[in-house]
């Protein structure tokens, strides 16, 4: 009897165990690792930015201390990129002509169109042109510094740009928008 409690243990040991064998795979393992990342967030900082200067509401670094003990070591980590002296200037330049635009703005002599640059929409004398080229050139000086430091191409900063410019504008200012019933863009009086 305790042959047969040996045998009988050893069957079922034997059949009654899972068989796992192991092998390599005949085709290698793929894996699709799928990453966006949203650069235009970036841009709408920079715009935020220079615009800030531009309408004359940039932050000055305060001299207060407060924070937590965490910000000793993480302040500089996010510190806005500068974006060098010739921004700079043209975002100065900007802010001293701004009133002057509104007003030419609100009149409707001039507005903001799709690529964020200003446009004549009226009658307008050689100085109004020669600030309005004033201001389509510091402007080119902005957009090609972002487009630069983003790594996106111009036209994408301009049509952001101009979102950022055309919701800004004052009543009375003629805009370029898209006609979503035609898919052409059109000016229209905001």
């Amino acid at each position: 009897m305790k042959k047969f409690w040996i045998i009988f243990i050893a069957l079922a040991a034997f059949f009654g165990c899972a068989r796992v064998r192991v092998e390599a795979p005949k085709e290698p393992i793929k894996l699709d690792i799928s990453m966006r990342l949203d650069i235009y967030q970036h841009v709408a900082k920079d715009i935020n930015a220079i615009e800030d200067i531009v309408s004359g509401n940039e932050k000055k670094p305060s001299g207060s201390k407060q924070g937590t003990w965490l910000d000793v070591f993480i302040r500089d980590a996010y510190a806005q990129e500068s974006f060098g002296p010739e921004v700079e200037k043209a975002a100065y330049s900007r802010r001293d002509r701004k009133s002057e635009l509104d007003s030419w703005e609100e009149k409707g002599v001039i507005g903001e169109s799709k690529l964020g640059m200003v446009e004549i929409r009226g009658s307008a004398d050689s100085s109004t042109k020669a600030l309005i080229d004033a201001e389509n050139t510091d402007r080119m000086v902005i957009y090609n510094a972002i487009a630069t430091k983003n790594r996106i191409s111009i036209e994408e900063v301009q049509k952001m740009y101009a979102k950022k410019l055309q919701d800004g504008a004052n009543p009375g200012t003629p805009i370029e928008t898209l006609n979503e019933s035609t898919g052409q863009y059109e000016w229209k009086v905001k």
